[in-house]
C-alpha cells in the first residue's frame, strides 16, 4: 500500500455563534466551540463533530491534541472497534468514532443505520430548550416557543418554583421536561420536584450533583427523574437503577455512536427510559444521534436551533420536527 492510499486524519477547532446566549446553572455562553475530525481515504471523507465539555475536564485544545495523537494509528488502519480501547470515552473519541462510521458508510455505499444494523430513523419531535433566567425572562422566552409541543426548561436556583410556574402559564399546552444541571440540593429536592409535578412536568433531569444523588433512592418521586451527569457509558448504568427512571445518552459522554448504540440497548434491558441528548453544536453533531431516536422516550437534539447559523447542508427542521440526515451531511 502506498502512502497516498493511507487514511489521513485532519482535525480543527470551530466556533459557532449562538443566537443570543445559552444559560444553564453552571454559566452562560455565546458561542459553541466544537472540534471537527475528518478521516480521508481514496477520495472519500468521513466527518465527526464533538463538543469538549469543561464539566468533565475537557477543553477544545486538549481534545484537538488527543485527536492529533491518533493520526498515526489512523494511518495504520485503526478502525472503530479498536478505537474503543485506544481512547477513553469522551468528546475526542466521539468525533473520531463518528468520522470512521461516516467513512465506512461511504465506502460501502450504504446508510449508517444499515451498516450498524439499526432501524431507519424517521422524522420525530425534538425538545426546544428555554435557558435559565428570571421567572419573567423565562416566561417571555417560553411564550415565543409555546407553539412547540415539547419544551426543555433549564432550572437551577432559588426561584425555581416561581420559574416553572411562570413557564407553565406561558405554555399551557406544551409538554415540559426540566433540566436542573445538578443545581438542586437534598434540602430543596422534594419541594422543587413537587413544584414541577404541580406544573405538569413529565420529567426532571439531573436534579442533584453526580455522586451526591443517593437521596433519590429514598424518596417518593412524583415524576420521572433522568440521569445526565451521573451517567456516561454502559459501565455507569447498573448503579443508577434505584435512583433514576431514565438516562440521557449523549455521544460526547459515551465517546461516540458505537458505545451509544450498545448503551441504549443495555439501558433498555435494565428498564431505563432514554433521552437522546446533545450539546449545543451543529447538525453534524446531531446527525449520528438520530440513530438512537427509535429507542428514545424523548429526543433533545435542538443544538442547531440555538445557533445563529448552522453548518451548510445541515439537518432539516420543520418547527420542532427533525428529519434524518441526508448522506451528504453524515452517514
Amino acid at each position: 500500500m502506498t502512502s497516498s492510499k493511507l487514511p489521513t486524519l485532519g482535525v480543527r477547532i470551530e466556533r459557532w455563534p449562538i443566537a443570543g446566549s445559552f444559560t444553564i446553572s453552571r454559566g452562560t455562553k455565546t458561542e459553541a466551540v466544537t472540534v471537527l475530525a475528518e478521516v480521508s481515504q481514496g477520495g472519500l471523507t468521513g466527518r465527526g463533530e464533538c463538543v469538549p465539555y469543561p464539566r468533565y475536564g475537557e477543553t477544545p485544545e486538549a481534545t484537538l491534541k488527543a485527536l492529533q495523537a491518533m493520526q498515526e494509528p489512523v494511518a495504520r488502519g485503526l478502525d472503530r472497534t479498536a478505537l474503543q480501547a485506544a481512547m477513553p470515552p469522551g468528546a475526542a473519541r466521539n468525533a473520531l468514532d463518528c468520522a470512521l462510521i461516516d467513512l465506512e458508510a461511504k465506502r460501502s455505499a450504504q446508510r449508517a443505520w444499515n451498516l450498524l444494523g439499526r432501524p431507519e430513523p424517521a422524522a420525530c419531535i425534538t425538545a426546544y430548550t428555554i435557558s435559565l433566567g428570571s421567572p419573567e425572562a423565562m416566561a417571555e422566552a417560553t411564550a415565543k416557543a409555546a407553539h412547540r409541543p415539547l419544551l426543555k426548561i433549564k432550572l437551577g436556583g432559588d426561584a425555581d418554583r416561581e420559574r416553572i410556574a411562570a413557564v407553565r402559564q406561558a405554555a399551557p399546552k406544551s409538554e415540559l421536561i426540566v433540566d436542573a444541571n445538578e443545581a438542586w440540593t437534598a434540602e430543596n429536592l422534594e419541594r422543587n420536584l413537587a413544584a414541577c409535578a404541580q406544573a405538569g412536568v413529565t420529567l426532571v433531569e439531573q436534579p442533584l450533583p453526580a455522586g451526591e444523588d443517593e437521596v433519590l433512592a429514598r424518596i417518593q418521586r412524583p415524576l420521572l427523574v433522568c440521569a445526565d451527569e451521573s451517567v456516561h457509558d454502559r459501565k455507569s448504568l447498573e448503579g443508577l437503577r434505584e435512583r433514576y427512571d431514565a438516562v440521557n445518552i449523549k455521544l460526547d459522554k459515551t465517546g461516540g455512536l458505537t458505545e451509544a448504540v450498545a448503551m441504549a440497548d443495555a439501558a433498555t434491558a435494565l428498564g431505563f427510559g432514554i433521552i437522546v441528548g446533545c450539546m449545543v453544536a451543529t447538525s453534524l453533531a446531531m446527525a449520528p444521534a438520530m440513530l438512537l431516536t427509535t429507542q428514545a422516550r424523548f429526543v433533545d437534539l435542538d443544538g442547531p436551533l440555538l445557533l445563529a447559523r448552522d453548518r451548510d447542508g445541515g439537518l432539516r427542521y420543520d418547527g420542532s420536527l427533525i428529519y434524518p440526515p441526508e448522506a451528504a451531511l453524515w452517514g
